[in-house]
């Protein structure tokens, strides 16, 4: 079986033809009369053309929509470093190729063209971004710093190598504020689960799981976890969906807090003392109708061996993966307020929210590390490779962690970074993970997080006023 690190990465962003590919797709009759029909049906009047950024925003153009046929022929052309936020250093320049970048063409994605729920004159299409074809040598090729790209072209592959699909569902926490949005709980208890809460909320609920259905999330539960706390959750799938219905998700929530006067936050860790917002990504393996996770025949863990040495990958390569699960200076002050249910070692158990992997007696892998600020699409693409590895290797994930002992696994694996900068040297120092990334998106990648962490490192906070304004010498 050839594995991850056995492939030059360029095969993945190598196909010249890619771009002629789609474009002959988008123009067959079936997708332009379903286009039209759908803009007919609604009375989509504009369109936006969109993209996931390396930092997981969004971005798009608007083009009005009796231009839908042009669009899927010809694309839309975004500056390159759009895809990297647009983001200068510290000293001015712009990350990702400067001003002087090309740019890229992004090709609409017909399936993913929906209506915007809270106004069915605007429409939404996802598209994936190439290479300008008439470019020497490089045109026509996905663009490599396409994340979204990337994580179906990996799952692809993965699929292709070893016959299994990979299925994940998220669970996106977030905080809310404002208005109505005060918090009823006891002096040293949580206010988690209780339904005054939970009615407090109902507004909030109510807008977004019925913006949330009708752009395809097929929603299943929510709960209030913590201070202004909600997450709501929605039905398992092949992952590079999950990863679209979680950044259709993210700005579903941005446009509630409009509508409601509130605000919305997917800030990693808002409050010292409170639990952060987590991404927990629920994982599973399956052939056809099978999930390869459950060994009916083994009680401990109802684990098999393939779930066992895909887990072991997962453990081997956390350290490596972390600046892209916890990708904020922020993300990591969820590790070190201890008791707030964040994994601050490298273990796994069953149903224990004290392990890094838990093992659900349902056949998942819930893999706590990513939070709420996660691109999916890396961190999809990140836990795809992690496992290929474990299972090509027949990684030993150790013993199970005790439920009762928190951090109590035998050393078998790196340590977790409990900083980005540490994070980020974590990345470098793994090969295997890094190589997952075309080398591009990796470059540019460490650049806007090595900017972020000398940002942070070269601002003075309230914290070090407190300490050390009156107190030194």
């Amino acid at each position: 079986m050839t594995t991850l690190s056995e492939r030059p990465v360029l095969d993945i962003v190598s196909d010249r033809n890619a771009f002629a590919a789609h474009q002959e797709k988008n123009l067959s009759a079936a997708v332009i009369e379903e286009m039209q029909r759908k803009i007919n049906e609604a009375g989509v009047e504009y369109v936006y053309y969109m993209l996931p950024t390396i930092g997981s925003r969004v971005i798009a153009k608007m083009v009005p929509a009796n231009h839908f046929k042009r669009n899927l022929e010809k694309g839309i052309a975004f500056h390159r470093t759009a895809l990297a936020d647009l983001q200068t250093d510290r000293f001015g320049n712009l990350i990702g190729g400067g001003i002087e970048a090309k740019e890229f063409v992004g090709l609409p994605d017909p399936e993913t063209f929906a209506p915007l729920p809270w106004d069915t004159s605007v429409a939404r299409v996802f598209c994936s971004a190439y290479e300008p074809p008439h470019l020497n040598e490089v045109g026509g090729r996905p663009l490599a710093t396409d994340s979204r790209s990337l994580l179906k072209r990996a799952h692809a592959a993965f699929t292709e190598r070893t016959g299994m699909e990979v299925r994940s569902g998220c669970e996106p926490e977030m905080t809310w504020t404002g208005p109505g949005m005060e918090v009823i709980k006891k002096p040293g208890s949580s206010p988690a689960y209780q339904v005054e809460n939970l009615e407090r909320m109902r507004e909030v609920f109510k807008k977004l799981v019925t913006y949330s259905k009708a752009l395809g999330l097929d929603m299943i539960e929510g709960d209030y976890e913590d201070d202004g706390q909600l997450e709501l959750n929605w039905m398992y799938d092949r992952v590079e969906l999950t990863a679209d219905r979680l950044v259709t998700y993210r700005q579903i929530c941005k446009q509630v807090a409009r509508e409601l006067g509130v605000h919305a936050s997917f800030m990693p860790k808002p409050y010292t003392g409170s639990m952060g917002n987590g991404c927990h990504h629920n994982i599973s393996l399956w052939k056809g109708d099978t999930n390869l996770l459950i060994d009916e025949g083994r009680v401990e863990l109802h684990l098999s061996d393939i779930g066992r040495y895909a887990v072991g990958g997962m453990l081997e390569h956390a350290a490596g993966s972390m600046s892209i699960m916890a990708s904020t200076v922020n993300s990591y002050k969820r590790f070190w307020d201890a008791g707030q249910f964040a994994p601050s070692a490298v273990n796994w158990g069953l149903d224990s929210r004290a392990c890094m992997v838990r093992i659900s007696s349902n056949g998942r892998m819930e893999y706590r590390l990513p939070d709420a600020s996660v691109n999916p699409y890396l961190s999809h693409t990140l836990l795809i490779a992690a496992m290929e590895d474990g299972i090509n290797k027949q990684t030993d994930p150790g013993k199970p962690l005790d439920d009762q002992v928190r951090g109590s696994a035998e050393p078998k694996f790196k340590p977790l970074p409990l900083t980005l900068g540490d994070a980020i040297d974590s990345l470098s120092a793994d090969p295997y993970i890094l190589n997952a990334l075309p080398e591009q998106l990796g470059d540019i990648y460490t650049a806007l997080k090595n900017d972020e962490w000398a940002r942070y490192c070269g601002a003075v906070t309230d914290w070090d006023r407190a300490m050390y304004w009156e107190t030194l010498p």
